[in-house]
């Protein structure tokens, strides 16, 4: 009886650490390059408010093309918290958004900072709408 905890005990510790490792592996950021930082200013596309993370769809200008940027955000629960709502932004609105962009050069990055047409900051510093 004994014996059949004490492995009880060690699969289920073996599970959680499993479980723990895929939490850490989902949520890894490794694609972007932490040491750069890029501005883009465009039009938003659209603005997902989803789990497990928020999206927003940039277009921007570059030689009289638009190009989508993909940009990734924090959790709807986080955002909210720092006074995003899922009509903060609509599309069509003027953004500037600050980004870790990706490694492999593709159009998509990480949220770093933002701001509106007037130059108002997005996020945690802008009142909730």
């Amino acid at each position: 009886m004994i014996y059949s905890n004490s492995i009880n005990r060690a699969l289920i510790g073996m599970v959680a650490l499993l479980a723990l490792n895929s939490a850490i592996a989902h949520h890894s950021s490794a694609m972007y390059d932490k040491d750069k930082a890029v501005s883009l200013k465009g039009a938003v596309k659209q603005f997902q408010w989803t789990n497990p993370h928020c999206w927003v769809q940039v277009l921007v200008a570059v030689n009289g093309e638009d190009q989508e940027w993909s940009v990734q955000m924090g959790p709807p629960s986080n955002l909210y918290r720092d006074g995003w709502r899922p009509g903060t932004l609509k599309a069509g609105d003027t953004i500037t958004v600050v980004v870790h962009p990706m490694r492999d050069g593709t159009h998509g990055g990480l949220w770093i900072s933002g701001s509106d047409a007037d130059g108002k900051a997005l996020g945690a510093s802008s009142p909730a709408k």
